[in-house]
This record gives C-alpha cells, sequence and structure tokens, in this order.
C-alpha cells in the first residue's frame, strides 16, 4: 500500500504498485478467505488493465491474474458474471499467445479449465468440446517428462468422463481410463497429487464396471479408493469424499455378490461420512440420503413371502459419487439427495421423511417421497403397522402424477406401488387392492420391455400376484398366465442368478395349484423337480432353506398319496423335521410346519402301522392347535386333525 502511494495516478511505476498489492492481497484471501481482500484485488488488477492496453508488455501478467481471482471469487460465491468474464479474459490471454509462444500450452490449460467450470455450471456441451480439444492442445506441448504433463493427463480425462455421462460413448471413458493410469504413474507415492490421481482414476474404474459389469475393474476401483483414503487421514479436507466413494463401490459388489461383510462397512463408513458432513454441509444431503438407502437395504436383507421365494423387491439405485477434480471441488450430483437433522445412528424413514419437506417445491420431490414411501414399505415388513403401509401407498400415489408416461422411473413407481397395495391385500383381504396391483404390474411390465434390467423383476412379481388371484377366484386363466409368466423370469435368471432359487420356488408353487386343480402328473413331477433345484440352491444358512423344504416336503407327500411310492413320504418327513428346526417357538410358520409333518406322519402311520408315528403325530397336533388360538382362520383344520389322530389312537 506504502508503495502505491508512491505512484499517483499518471505515474510510470503505478501498473507495477497496483499489481504488486492485488498480488499480496490474494495471497492473504488464499489464507485467510476474506472476501474484502479479494474484491480489493480484482477493482486493482481492473485499474492495472486499464493502464495496459493492446500491446503494452504487461497485458498479459494483468489479463492472467485478473482472471485468477475471478476465478477465485465465483468459486467462493458463485457469481456467474465472474467466470464468464473469467473466460473472456482466459481468450484474450491465449491470443497474446500465439504457437510456439513459451506459455501457450499454459494458456490453452487454463482456459480449457475454465470452460469445464462453465460446462458444470450450464452444462452447455461446446464448452467440453472446447475444453477436451484445448486440453489435446496442450497436452501436445507436454511431451513425455514435461513437469505439467501429469495436470494435462489428469483434466483430459475428466472432461472425456463428463463426456462420457452425457453422450455415453465407451470410448471416451475407454481413454479416460487410459489417461488416467498414465497420470497415476507420474504421480508417483509422495507427490501432492497421487490420492488425486488415485480418487479419480477409481471413479472411473467404477462407472466401466457399471457400464460392462466387469468384477476387475470394481475391485480395482475399490483398491484405489482405499489407497486414496490412507492419503487422506482423520482431519483432511477430502476424507468424507474418499469414505463416500469407497461406500458407493462396497455397496456395487455387495448388489452384485451378496457379501454381508460388504454391506456392513458401508454402513460403518456412511456413519462416518456423515460426521463430517454436519447440517450446512454441501453434501450432507447427500450423505444422509445414502446411508437411508443402506440402512433400508441392510433391514431389507432379502425380503420372501411366506411360503415361497422373494418377490424380487426393487430400490432406487443410489446415486453416483461426484468425482473430485484434482483434488478440489466435487461434480456436481447427478441425481438428488435429501437432507434432515437426525440422531447420529438414524432410522432410515427418520432419513427420508425429512426430505419431503426440503423438497417441497423442488423439482426432484418424487425422488424424495418415493424413498420415504419405500422406508415406510419395510418398516411395516418389520412391524407389522398399517399405517405405514396405508402412507406408502398415499405417497406413490403423488410420485405417480409427479411420473406421468414417459418418465424414466415411472416403472419403478408402479413396480413399488404394485408390492405395496400387494402386502395390504395380504393384511387386509381387500380384493380391490389385488386387483390395482395386478394392473399396475402389467403396466410395469409394459414398460420394462426385453433388454430392461428389471423386466425380470416384473415379471416374476406379476406373476406372484396372479397366482393369488387364483387362488382367491380359482380362475384357472390367471394360473396359466402365471406360470407363463415364471417360466420367462427363470429364462432370465440363469445358474448362478442370486433370485433363481426364488422363480424356481414359485414356478414350482404354481405347477402344484395346477395339479391339484387339474391332476396332470406332468406338473407334480417338475414341480418336485424345480423343489430339489431351489433347495440345492438353498443352502443350510440362506434365508430361505426352510421354505424351500416345506414346499419340497409338501410336494412329495403330494407324490406319495398319487403314487403310494414310500420313499417319497419318508423324504417328505426327512424334510419337514428338518424346517420345523428352522421355525423354533415364536416363528410365524412353525404351526404350518407341525401341521403337515403331523400329517406325514400319520400318513407313515396308515401304511406302516408304527404307534411312535401316531404318538408323535398326536403331539405335533396338541402343540400346532395351541398356536392356533380362537379366531386364528386355521383353527378349525387344527381341531378336526387332532380330533381324527385321537380317534385313531382310540382304535388302537
Amino acid at each position: 500500500r506504502a508503495e502505491l502511494k508512491g505512484y499517483p495516478p499518471g505515474s510510470n511505476g503505478r501498473v507495477i504498485a497496483l499489481f504488486s498489492l492485488a498480488a499480496a492481497l490474494y495471497c492473504r484471501f488464499m489464507e485467510g478467505r476474506k472476501s474484502d481482500d479479494l474484491d480489493e484485488a480484482i477493482a486493482l488488477l481492473h485499474d492495472a488493465l486499464e493502464l495496459c492496453p493492446s500491446g503494452h508488455h504487461d497485458r498479459y501478467s494483468s489479463l492472467h491474474w485478473l482472471a485468477l481471482c475471478l476465478l477465485g471469487r465465483y468459486d467462493s460465491q458463485g457469481a456467474v458474471s465472474d467466470l464468464e468474464e473469467a473466460v473472456t479474459l482466459r481468450r484474450a490471454v491465449l491470443e497474446l499467445c500465439p504457437p510456439r509462444h513459451p506459455d501457450r500450452a499454459v494458456s490453452l490449460y487454463n482456459l480449457a479449465c475454465d470452460l469445464g467450470r462453465r460446462f458444470q455450471k450450464h452444462a452447455w456441451m461446446y464448452d467440453l468440446e472446447e475444453a477436451i480439444q484445448l486440453h489435446c492442445g496442450s497436452l501436445e506441448l507436454h511431451p513425455s517428462r514435461h513437469p505439467d504433463r501429469s495436470s494435462s493427463l489428469h483434466n483430459l480425462a475428466l472432461c472425456l468422463s463428463n463426456r462420457y455421462d452425457s453422450h455415453g460413448e465407451v470410448a471416451d471413458l475407454e481413454e479416460a481410463v487410459t489417461l488416467g493410469r498414465a497420470a497415476l504413474e507420474l504421480h508417483l507415492p509422495g507427490h501432492p497429487d497421487h490420492a488425486a490421481s488415485l480418487y479419480n482414476l477409481a471413479c472411473d474404474f467404477r462407472r466401466r464396471f457399471q457400464k460392462h459389469a466387469r468384477m476387475y475393474d470394481l475391485e480395482e476401483a475399490i483398491e484405489l479408493h482405499r489407497a486414496a483414503l490412507e492419503l487422506h487421514p482423520s482431519g483432511h479436507p477430502d476424507q468424507s469424499s474418499s469414505l463416500h466413494s469407497l461406500a458407493l463401490c462396497l455397496s456395487n459388489r455387495y448388489d452384485s455378490q451378496g457379501a454381508v461383510a460388504d454391506l456392513e462397512e458401508v454402513v460403518t463408513l456412511g456413519h462416518a461420512v456423515l460426521e463430517l458432513r454436519p447440517p450446512g454441509h454441501p453434501d450432507h444431503a447427500a450423505s444422509l440420503y445414502n446411508l437411508a438407502c443402506n440402512l433400508r437395504m441392510r433391514a431389507q436383507g432379502k425380503s420372501r413371502e411366506r411360503g415361497g421365494g422373494g418377490r424380487g423387491l426393487t430400490q432406487l439405485k443410489h446415486m453416483p459419487c461426484p468425482l473430485k477434480q484434482s483434488g478440489m471441488s466435487e461434480r456436481a450430483f447427478l441425481m438428488p439427495r435429501v437432507a434432515v437433522s437426525c440422531a447420529v445412528h438414524p432410522s432410515p424413514v427418520h432419513l427420508h421423511r425429512g426430505s419431503i419437506t426440503i423438497y417441497s417445491r423442488h423439482a426432484n420431490r418424487d425422488v424424495a417421497l418415493f424413498n420415504l414411501a419405500a422406508a415406510l414399505r419395510n418398516r411395516f415388513m418389520k412391524g407389522g403397522r398399517s399405517g405405514d403401509l396405508d402412507e406408502a401407498i398415499t405417497l406413490l400415489r403423488n410420485v405417480l402424477e409427479l411420473r406421468p408416461p414417459g418418465h424414466r422411473d415411472r416403472s419403478s413407481s408402479l413396480h413399488e406401488l404394485t408390492l405395496c397395495l400387494s402386502k395390504k391385500y395380504d393384511s387386509q383381504g381387500a380384493v380391490a387392492d389385488l386387483e390395482e396391483a395386478v394392473t399396475l404390474g402389467r403396466a410395469a411390465l409394459e414398460l420394462r420391455l426385453p433388454g430392461h434390467p428389471d423386466r425380470s423383476i416384473s415379471l416374476y412379481n406379476l406373476a406372484c400376484n396372479l397366482r393369488m388371484r387364483f387362488r382367491k377366484h380359482a380362475r384357472m386363466y390367471d394360473l396359466e398366465e402365471a406360470i407363463e409368466l415364471h417360466r420367462a423370469a427363470l429364462e432370465l435368471r440363469p445358474s448362478g442368478h442370486r433370485d433363481r432359487s426364488s422363480s424356481l420356488q414359485w414356478l414350482a408353487l404354481c405347477l402344484s395349484n395346477r395339479y391339484d386343480s387339474q391332476g396332470a402328473v406332468a406338473d407334480l413331477e417338475e414341480a418336485v423337480k424345480l423343489g430339489h433345484a431351489a433347495l440345492r440352491l438353498c443352502l443350510p444358512g440362506h434365508p430361505d432353506r426352510a421354505v424351500s423344504l416345506y414346499n419340497l416336503a409338501c410336494n412329495l407327500r403330494t407324490r406319495f398319496q398319487k403314487h403310494a411310492r414310500m420313499y417319497d413320504l419318508e423324504e417328505a418327513i426327512q424334510l419337514h423335521h428338518a424346517a420345523l428346526g428352522l421355525h423354533p417357538s415364536g416363528h410365524r410358520d412353525r404351526s404350518s410346519s407341525l401341521h403337515w409333518l403331523a400329517l406325514c406322519l400319520s400318513d407313515r402311520y396308515d401304511s406302516q402301522g408304527a404307534v411312535a408315528d401316531l404318538e408323535e403325530a398326536v403331539t405335533l397336533r396338541r402343540a400346532a392347535l395351541e398356536l392356533r388360538p380362537p379366531g386364528h382362520p386355521h383353527r378349525a383344520v387344527s381341531l378336526y386333525n387332532l380330533a381324527c389322530n385321537l380317534r385313531t389312537r382310540f382304535q388302537k
């Protein structure tokens, strides 16, 4: 300031004095982040630029530093006018650096970076295309071993990743990965940008995994993210981003392989991220949202229907991770997140409910409503509170209004509402709910044409609801269509697919129902065959093992009744005993296991006359009756069967 006073307006050294004070103020801003320093620096540089007309030897420096300060103010305050002026100034700088100018590479690079910023703000593709062209030009001027080559490689890779996100050209993603590897080779351990290169290359590998589903890409992404996290210890400004992105990769691996350890680590990382992103943090919403989704996934596990396999529950996919640019700022979110203040270990419902207020007039309100509805349905599955299910249905009807025909997420909304209505029918028995579930299931299937990743789920769930309607009305065309749909779903779930056992079980149930109605032995034989195949996939510890044991045992008893082959009955008894062991006291299906095991033992007594079978049957009947008090829908059956066994024992 003292120097500037010595050079009043009109004096020869005033430009240098203005420039020196502006540079000092900018440096002080970078340390203390006081906006007044930056505002004053910009004003001084504007004055200096006026004193450096075209042809002045200091014009290049004035343009460069003024652009730098304007970008600093844009980053801290977000005024688009600052970004626009910076781009204009960078173009002027480039004009002063023709080919072979020693600063041309730097000018190309800086203008490219500013255009990349403007693309992130406005999503104008021409900015991104020009940025890529300029970065390519800069890279040509940064040959092997040039100290700035790694930066050119790194930022060109980021631009190509952005273009892949916009256009989906695999060639861009492949080149981004190649450039990212090259940048990492130049950013060896100890290099200040080593962590940024690890992080960004990991994000591109995750992108490529999402495109091609090649596990080695995801494994490498996880390895790189872990390495980046080691370089972002407690207190590092980028630790939360590393935790967040590693959690996304582990969540993808859980989706693919089902290892519970991955899901547990995802939840742990999510809690850690949330602690680092308190209310007011720009990514607080993302952290709350992703933690809510993962808690809901952990709570759901792999939900199952009574008497059969899972209903193929589907969730809104996790949000893509915002990538980091050279260790600086995060990319804009590709999908919305929701925010709400809550306890350290919030429930998914609490997390999602806060989003309704936050997104009351937001373009992404449908996402907030959808996820709250899904969390409420999950809570109903655990607690059985009808209010949760009713609220979920109301929310999903609102979501459908926000996702009219043609909306990319309409099929997910139809599917989720179908699940809720089906659950409501299961608990309350209103046929109107089942009819609407079938109608909506058809609509969802029409939107999930062959090749759609969720087509098998829609086929499966519509088939389950049609079977349910058959059981209500005994209309054979419902059962025939259910069998056709289950066969189609099974074709989309080949050996190794995690939902294959569910398709096998439910197709077996439908065929068993058709045998009961029409008596075609071929249906019963296929049902037994499918049941054995399902049981082989449901090894000890599998959540559906008890169901597989139970259903196969029932079909084997049915076959015994047809052919009177004792080995079928022996196997049925063995399987029912195993199922009963998995239905301990308090289990909702214990009474059914007791009932059917007693039936099989009664059959064996009738065939072989072993009193021990009759005694055990009476004991099991009494136990089943205790679990079916007055008002239970199956109490009459238990009373009747126990009475029959007691009469048989009296006769003995």
